[in-house]
């Protein structure tokens, strides 16, 4: 179990470090290869659409096939992907490969807790789920710096080479681990065979049939369109874009919605989305993300824009957000056991709740400490957040829906970015006599109530966490769901 950890912590910890190290390295990219702005940008938003669209049947494949097998070709095709772009000659080939690398990613991250589920009892599940979002955190922090001292010293091309060989090498240990194949008439159980028990569902009679290929593609049009559009409102002039993008994502929403009440065996299990905790967990996990990153992008603009810090000062300023991420994750699993998930939860979402609310609040003369603490709320609350509804969604979630649940969470924390920066961007434009002074806009004031409704969210969870020797609650009667491996 050692080895599944490590390689869910390292592979998640690579997409995040990536995700960072580029935003550093785009401008000198943008240079070198003589490229327009908005062919920059597409190196980030092809990225996105392909690993919001295929989150979901990533985690199916997983489901299928085996999480450690999938892992392993996200892993290597990550890797192959990044050395392609470290040697690409153009920007074309940049955008390509980092579709390509999308791809890969969307198959990676979902293994990355699936793995987890499948190793893992419920009780001892908040634990590696509390080291991962930790070492998420350490990465996104790092990135920044790394990715600067990497481009002034060898270009950007070595931003891209830096992931190269963590992820070959967790890649070949996902192989090497102990772990069974996926049987020919079922989903993969890994690291042990389960314990005798019921089905949860009938066994489809092929593999095709599980994966159920034309809902897939219509769940990956919706998220890639959303995601899409989302993007294009966040850019000066986007707004008819992102309506035509939106208008496609709903008309596309209807029609998987439609393909999932008629397929024998849908892409998103009914025993999943019936699970009260688990469509909680989502909800909350969206929220807050959407509300972080909006947040963090407007106060960005704010320092650097209106009082003028450069950006390692700006940096500085949010540096306790970054710390108490890191260093309050640990603390999350021993916050459920006594208090439980719902009231653990609940007070994330409260100090995430006030740290916007205290962003908001700033005044063009506002010094490093408000900055600093309203930082400190919002690091604490969403990683207590984070964690605890991660752990909801994954463990009380079927075994063998593991890797759906898993993608489901991973595109709530892509799509919810993308929400919270377009609606920062919307509100900005809407009321520009308040430019980027957080007091005299609207954007900051409705962020706070999107971070606020995390709270009805968290107070859906389960009251009390899943002790040694008890199971989750069924999601519903009847769906009886394997037991999870014992280690």
């Amino acid at each position: 179990m050692n080895r599944t950890l490590a390689c869910s912590v390292v592979g998640a910890a690579v997409v995040a470090l990536d995700g960072t190290v580029l935003t550093v390295a785009q401008p000198a990219l943008q240079r070198d290869l003589h490229a327009q702005v908005g062919q920059v940008q597409w190196t980030s938003t092809g990225y996105l659409i392909a690993v919001a669209g295929l989150l979901v049947l990533a985690g199916r494949l997983g489901d299928w096939y085996g999480h450690r097998r999938v892992f392993a070709v996200g892993a290597f095709g990550f890797a192959a992907a990044s050395t392609g772009i470290a040697l690409a000659p153009g920007i074309g080939t940049v955008i390509a490969l980092r579709v390509l690398q999308g791809v890969c990613g969307a198959l990676l991250q979902p293994a990355t807790l699936g793995m987890l589920r499948t190793a893992y009892p419920p009780d001892r599940l908040a634990t590696p789920i509390a080291v991962r979002t930790a070492a998420i955190g350490l990465a996104a922090t790092a990135g920044p710096l790394v990715g600067g001292a990497l481009v002034s010293s060898y270009g950007w091309r070595a931003v891209f080479l830096l992931g190269v060989p963590p992820t070959l090498a967790i890649g070949a240990l996902a192989l090497t681990s102990p772990g069974r194949t996926a049987p020919a008439d079922g989903p993969a159980t890994e690291d042990r065979p389960l314990p005798p028990g019921p089905s949860s569902s009938p066994r489809p009679a092929s593999g095709l049939a599980a994966l159920d290929p034309f809902g897939a593609l219509l769940l990956a049009l919706t998220l890639g369109l959303l995601v899409q559009g989302l993007d294009a409102a966040s850019r000066p002039g986007g707004a008819g874009g992102a309506l035509l993008a939106c208008g496609g994502a709903v008309a596309a929403g209807v029609a998987f919605a439609r393909q999932e009440r008629r397929v024998a065996h849908p892409l998103l299990p009914p025993a999943l989305l019936r699970s009260a905790p688990v469509v909680a967990g989502l909800a909350a996990l969206l929220a807050a993300s959407a509300a972080l990153s909006g947040a963090l992008f407007v106060t960005t603009y704010f320092l650097q824009d209106v009082q003028g810090l450069d950006p390692l000062a700006c940096a500085l300023r949010f540096l306790p957000l970054a710390v108490l991420m890191i260093l309050g994750a640990p603390l999350c699993p021993p916050l459920q056991r006594r208090f439980g998930p719902r009231r653990t939860a609940t007070a994330g979402a409260a100090l995430l709740t006030l740290g916007v609310l205290l962003l908001s609040r700033l005044d063009a003369t506002a010094d490093a400490a408000p900055v600093g603490a309203a930082a400190a709320l919002i690091g604490a609350g969403f990683v207590t957040l984070m964690v605890t509804a991660t752990s909801v969604v994954v463990h009380r979630a079927p075994a063998e829906h593991a890797g759906v649940a898993g993608g489901l969470q991973q595109t709530a924390m892509n799509v919810g970015p993308a929400l919270g920066v377009a609606t920062a961007t919307l509100l900005l434009a809407l009321v520009p006599d308040g430019g980027f002074v957080p007091a005299g806009g609207a954007a900051l004031p409705a962020l706070t109530l999107i971070a606020a409704l995390a709270l009805p969210a968290a107070l859906a969870l389960p009251a009390r966490a899943v002790r040694r020797g008890t199971r989750p609650e069924p999601t519903a009667p009847g769906a009886g769901g394997q037991r999870c491996v014992r280690s």
